[in-house]
C-alpha cells in the first residue's frame, strides 16, 4: 500500500478516490493469498496497510501537521477502510469455514481408533 500511495501521489496528485479504489483489490488479494495458519491476521493487517499507504498522501509542513493530515485522511477515507476490512474479513471467514468443513469430513472418514 505504501508503493500504491507513492504511485497515486506521482500519477494522480494524491487522489483519495484512486487510493481507495486501489485498496479494495489489495484487500482481496491479501485475504486470498494469506496462509491458512494466518487467516486471522488478514483483517488486522489491512487497516495497518491502509494507514501506512496514506503517509505519502498526507501533506503537511512538519511532523505534527503531517500526523494531523494522516488522521484527517483516515477519518475522511473511513468508508474505504471499513469496506476493505469487511471484504478481507468475509473472504477469510469463508476460507476458514471451508477449511473446518474439510477437516470435519476427513475426521468422519477416518475409522475410529481402538482404546
Amino acid at each position: 500500500m505504501l508503493a500504491l500511495g507513492f504511485l497515486d501521489q506521482l500519477l494522480f496528485g494524491a487522489s483519495p478516490l484512486v487510493y481507495g479504489v486501489l485498496f479494495l483489490p489489495v484487500c482481496v488479494l491479501g485475504a486470498v493469498w494469506v496462509r491458512r495458519g494466518d487467516l486471522v491476521t488478514a483483517p488486522v493487517v489491512v487497516p495497518i496497510a491502509f494507514a501506512v499507504g496514506l503517509l505519502p498522501l498526507a501533506h503537511g509542513d512538519g511532523p505534527g501537521s503531517r500526523i494531523m493530515a494522516l488522521f484527517t485522511a483516515l477519518a475522511a477515507q473511513a468508508g474505504w477502510l471499513y469496506g476493505g476490512t469487511l471484504i478481507a474479513g468475509v473472504i477469510v471467514t469463508a476460507r476458514k469455514l471451508r477449511l473446518m468443513a474439510k477437516r470435519a469430513a476427513a475426521a468422519r472418514r477416518r475409522p475410529p481408533t481402538a482404546a
